[in-house]
């Protein structure tokens, strides 16, 4: 069983921890941090699952970024202890952080992934918006809104 809740201040080491165990060495060198450097993930949406010994099995993060002249969200990283996969603890995360975001208002959601896992959750691939290189543009997905919405993903307020 899991709890699922919003990432803290305190939570921070482990979830990064998650992330370096999960990702490859040189994860943050990706087209997609360049796009969270400086600006912080948006309060209330990044999510941690904490397994019953209260230790961090899961997490998910948004962070606010700009497409063309719309807002969206970039989802990422979305992370399962390899001890913990295939538990649907990753759909767990995905589904109340979509959820959340809706809630608050988003309309959009994007994300750098494989579009035969994320179509389940309702992605799509987004033509027309392009993230920084070296992105390969069939794995830029989107969820939402994005009717009318094109154009070169950029840091928020940047």
């Amino acid at each position: 069983m899991y709890t699922l809740s919003q990432e803290k201040l305190d939570d921070g080491p482990e979830v990064e921890a998650l992330y370096d165990t999960c990702f490859a060495p040189g994860r943050e060198a990706l087209s997609s941090y360049r796009l969270r450097d400086g600006v912080p993930p948006v309060a209330g949406l990044c999510l941690v699952a904490r397994d019953d010994l209260q230790i961090v099995s899961g997490a998910v993060r948004f962070w606010p970024v700009r497409v063309g002249r719309s807002e969206a969200l970039l989802l990422g990283p979305i992370a399962v202890h390899p001890t913990r996969q295939g538990e649907g603890l990753g759909g767990l995360l995905m589904n109340a952080g979509l959820e959340a975001a809706r809630i608050r208002g988003w309309q959009r959601i994007l994300l750098v992934g494989d579009a035969p896992y994320y179509e389940k959750f309702g992605f799509t691939r987004l033509a027309g918006v392009a993230m920084p290189p070296p992105t390969n543009p069939a794995r830029v997905l989107g969820y939402g809104d994005w009717a009318d919405v094109t154009g070169n993903v950029t840091r928020w307020g940047g």
